[in-house]
């Protein structure tokens, strides 16, 4: 069992920073990082502080969109800076995991 720290990073699944899709750059910039891992899931609804829903729609995407990374502390606080130049993120959280087993993906 190891721990590590999870980073949570919310924005909008049509959030740009320039051309590209912002969870498209995050992910991007983590592998280029060599963070351990990261994931992008797509919430059904959500709102955030100006409580906007956000849901998709038939003609549009407008869903919120949670990236999750797992890796060390200090590589994660390092990562989060790194993104300062990326407009688009609505919130950023980290917390404490307990990874219990991993695998090859």
């Amino acid at each position: 069992m190891n721990t590590f720290k999870l980073l949570r990073i919310y924005t909008a699944e049509n959030a740009y920073s320039g051309t590209t899709k912002v969870f498209q750059l995050i992910c991007e910039r983590a592998r280029e990082q060599q963070i351990a891992g990261a994931t992008v899931l797509d919430a059904r609804l959500g709102f955030g502080r100006n409580a906007h829903l956000r849901r998709r729609h038939i003609l549009e995407d407008e869903r919120s969109v949670v990236i999750e990374i797992i890796d060390a502390d200090t590589k994660l606080r390092a990562f989060v800076t790194s993104l300062s130049d990326i407009t688009g993120i609505a919130l950023v959280t980290l917390e404490a995991v307990e990874v219990l087993r991993e695998g090859d993906l």
